[in-house]
């Protein structure tokens, strides 16, 4: 398999508003399912952290995302992607154009988790709830397309 510092990897920036939450859980999957891939998130609003309850959401599945810092949009949009993918309405709505080279532009909608009010618990419930339909909905994408366009062996996932 060809990993090494010259491999070919597929880009990919997951895009929403505030980049704290959707999209960091997000990117925070397919780096997971696999290495090779260069994951970014961004968001075209972006909040000043990351959200502590997505956090927390996936450290519960052992995921780390703690050491994510919102980012702009703007910072990305003269470099190539082979997938843009966005995770809110709003961003599918405002997504700038860009200059760069992009593949694949595809809308993986989810509802908004920091929305979610109410005692710590039900705002959890919310949370665990979003991480889990992300998990699922990208691990599907990656397994019927993303991985299919991955240079190196099969991982037999299909």
């Amino acid at each position: 398999m060809n990993t090494g510092p010259s491999a070919v990897r597929e880009r990919i920036l997951v895009l929403c508003t505030g980049n704290s939450a959707r999209s960091q859980m997000a990117a925070g999957f397919l780096k997971s399912y696999d290495s090779r891939l260069d994951v970014y998130s961004a968001g075209t609003q972006p909040a000043a952290r990351v959200n502590p309850h997505a956090v927390r959401a996936m450290r519960e599945v052992g995921i780390d995302i703690s050491g994510g810092t919102p980012k702009s949009v703007d910072q990305f949009v003269d470099q190539p992607f082979d997938y843009v993918i966005t995770v809110c309405d709003d961003a599918e709505q405002n997504c700038p154009n860009f200059s760069g080279k992009v593949g694949k532009r595809v809308h993986l909608g989810f509802v908004d988790p920091a929305a979610a009010s109410g005692a710590e618990d039900e705002v959890m419930a919310v949370f665990r709830r979003v991480r889990d339909e992300i998990r699922q909905k990208f691990l599907d994408y990656y397994e019927t397309e993303i991985s299919r366009s991955v240079p190196g062996e099969s991982d037999n996932t299909g």
